[in-house]
């Protein structure tokens, strides 16, 4: 993955986010305080504002930089998830243009590890994690035999799946975990966003086939 690779991924998301802004507070009303859609979509405009304004040089700072402002403009929970995971990826990137698939691949393992210390939360739990952890857990499984340009594609497109996965689970963190059993039937709107974050790296790593 190149540093231009990785600002499109974040500027396809900070679009994505806008895009589904009303959707995922539809979806956090029914679970949360109804504000996941609007918050991921404030942070992530400053996000595209920092990278259209003054790019980072390199894949660690880009990730560096782009952890930083959801640090500090995103509300919630996810702020602090989305921030700290990047934060803690952003060390295992090099301070280069780019990186090879391995790399990448353990970026995003670090990146989810890092959620996990802090949110506590495993799988199945009806959180962002019921879709990154099977995603990188594939993704780092594939690297070994096929290039991420062709492997991430078809992970991405799974996404979604368990994303809307998500709805029959028990919610056992977060502020959803507060409603015990009227969490069932509804999808995570964290699970969804980060489908969407996931759709993006599909999209930018299929087209540096």
């Amino acid at each position: 993955m190149t540093n231009a690779d990785f600002r499109q991924l974040w500027l396809c998301f900070g679009q994505a986010a806008a895009q589904n802004k009303e959707e995922l507070n539809r979806l956090d009303a029914a679970i949360g305080d109804a504000d996941h859609g609007t918050n991921m979509d404030r942070g992530m405009q400053k996000v595209a504002e920092q990278l259209t304004s003054c790019p980072p040089p390199t894949l660690q700072a880009t990730c560096k930089m782009v952890a930083m402002t959801l640090l500090s403009t995103v509300g919630g929970a996810s702020g602090a998830l989305w921030g700290s995971g990047l934060l803690a990826a952003s060390k295992v990137f090099p301070d280069m243009d780019s990186c090879d698939d391995k790399t990448l691949a353990a970026a995003l393992q670090t990146f989810v590890s890092s959620i996990q210390q802090r949110g506590k939360a495993v799988a199945g739990d009806k959180t962002m994690l019921d879709v990154f952890l099977p995603a990188t857990a594939e993704l780092s499984q594939e690297v070994d035999h096929a290039p991420a340009a062709s492997v991430i594609p078809p992970i991405a497109a799974e996404a979604k799946q368990w994303a809307e996965a998500t709805a029959p689970l028990l919610a056992k963190r977060g502020r959803a975990a507060y409603l015990g059993a009227r969490s069932i039937g509804h999808i995570d709107p964290g699970a969804t966003s980060s489908a969407l974050w996931w759709d993006c790296l599909g999209r930018v790593m299929g087209s540096s086939k």
